[in-house]
């Protein structure tokens, strides 16, 4: 994958760092809105981002004159085959960091994406390989998140959110798309519907209500917004 230390040097190294982290943060977040819909408004990456339209939009304006992203005014933010690749190779220090601190150092999966963030801009690639190796080069992360191989490939799955099956119909947790919501994740885990729980949905309530299901042989009930971020592999 390209490395973002190739990217033209600022005037100092500890101003190289903060750049080179807040390209990889907004390459990260391009790539993960576009997951859901492409071209990327500068409004979305604003809001997820945390900053004002401005901001965001001087960033884009940096990474299109970095060929890192395409960008027209008015019509949105898509990633360059180099600007994607960078943003996975982010993702994949990020979700393997993530597996670790769950499988080696007992951390719990509502504990391990804030830890991630901060990690994932400065882990060598010796290190990075050093933890795929200890892990057994896994290919999901504790959410159910693929994680990408090194040279930026992903695990293709079919996956349904939990929200559009029909009462009878039923499936095994594969993925937590909203991963950084740490108080989402801390109420799947009291419904016990962490990846690898077989689940079936045993009632709807009319307009919108909140889904009855059975989880190991228990009945559990979940409002429609989170099982929408619950996503299952059909049965």
């Amino acid at each position: 994958m390209p490395r973002i230390e190739n990217l033209p040097a600022g005037s100092s190294a500890q101003r190289n760092n903060l750049n080179h982290q807040a390209i990889e943060d907004y390459l990260k977040t391009i790539y993960t809105l576009a997951e859901e819909e492409s071209p990327v408004s500068t409004s979305r990456i604003a809001a997820m981002r945390g900053v004002k339209p401005a901001s965001a939009t001087s960033m884009i304006q940096r990474l299109a004159a970095l060929e890192l992203v395409n960008y027209e005014k008015h019509y949105g933010v898509t990633l360059t085959e180099t600007g994607r690749h960078i943003a996975l190779e982010v993702i994949r220090h990020h979700r393997l960091i993530e597996l670790y601190l769950t499988e080696a150092l007992g951390f719990t999966w509502d504990e391990v994406h804030e830890q991630a963030d901060i990690l994932e801009h400065v882990i060598s690639e010796k290190l990075e390989e050093r933890i795929a190796a200890a892990l057994g080069y896994p290919t999901l992360d504790p959410h159910g998140d693929p994680i990408p191989a090194p040279d930026g490939t992903l695990p293709q799955r079919s996956l349904v959110s939990l929200a559009t099956l029909a009462p009878g119909e039923g499936g095994v947790v594969a993925r937590i798309t909203d991963d950084h919501n740490a108080e989402l994740l801390r109420y799947l885990s009291e419904l016990e519907l962490e990846p690898r729980a077989v689940v079936t949905v045993r009632a709807i309530a009319p307009l919108e209500g909140p889904l009855t299901l059975e989880v190991g042989g228990q009945e559990k009930i979940i409002g429609r917004a989170a099982a929408e971020r619950v996503f299952v592999e059909r049965l």
